[in-house]
């Protein structure tokens, strides 16, 4: 079976909580920068771009010779991804946040492998244990999965919920990256908005209201997600600390 996959960058300008922040410098270049250039690093990815709808990210993008494909506004990276599948020809597409500075290959290949090895996986994700004190925080979604790695729920809230405290309960965030299959892409996108993914908004909850399956790889290697002022700091801090300049 051919498997040609496409990394796709999600790229928009605003944002509520930290307006501009693909662009905002860490170690001298743009965060888009480093997301792409640690995706890059993955040699099973056949093409790689940035997606977005906008000018400044766009000539960001060409400074530092980044592809870069132009598409119209819309509300998700999955929308975005969806509009890129309509006008290329992979087999798999994988949505890379623009948000993740330090990730790594492995995170991608832990996307890509249960899409190539696992019959009828259509879409996969990732997670990272966490302990209980950052499962209390309402902006680190948590997952709890099935023995086989399927995704049984997302949520904002501590997950699971530890009647018996003479018992502990292990905890997973999720790090919001995707791959999906072709046709999981397709059927994703054609289906509306649903209940539980507006009250959590979190978009992923679609997949599981309609019965798609989401393998939850696991990884020993958190991220240091930007989506705050103190999250930029925090990152910026990483790049110092790695000698990253």
């Amino acid at each position: 079976m051919n498997n040609r996959i496409m990394g796709v960058i999600p790229a928009r300008l605003s944002s509520t909580r930290l307006p501009g922040k693909v662009l905002k410098d860490i170690a001298g270049y743009p965060m888009i920068y480093w997301v792409y250039q640690n995706a890059r690093k993955n040699i099973k990815l056949d093409h790689l771009a940035v997606a977005t709808d906008s000018e400044e990210v766009s000539e960001a993008c060409h400074l530092y010779n980044i592809p870069v494909i132009r598409t119209a506004e819309h509300a998700t990276g999955s929308d975005r991804i969806h509009e890129v599948m309509t006008r290329t020809d992979f087999d798999v597409y994988l949505s890379i946040q623009a948000d993740e500075p330090t990730l790594t290959s492995s995170h991608i290949d832990g996307l890509i492998e249960p899409l190539i090895n696992i019959r009828n996986i259509g879409a996969s994700t990732l997670r990272v244990e966490i302990n209980a004190t950052v499962a209390n925080d309402p902006n680190v979604v948590k997952v709890v999965c099935s023995t086989d790695n399927i995704a049984l729920y997302f949520s904002r809230s501590r997950i699971p919920y530890c009647r018996d405290e003479s018992r502990s309960a292990r905890y997973y965030k999720h790090l919001g990256l995707y791959g999906y299959r072709r046709d999981t892409l397709l059927r994703f996108s054609s289906l509306p908005q649903s209940d539980l993914e507006l009250s959590e908004s979190l978009e992923q909850l679609r997949l599981l209201e309609n019965g798609i399956q989401l393998y939850v790889a696991l990884t020993h290697q958190d991220t240091v997600g930007v989506d705050t002022q103190e999250d930029l700091l925090r990152a910026q801090e990483w790049f110092e600390t790695a000698g990253i300049r």
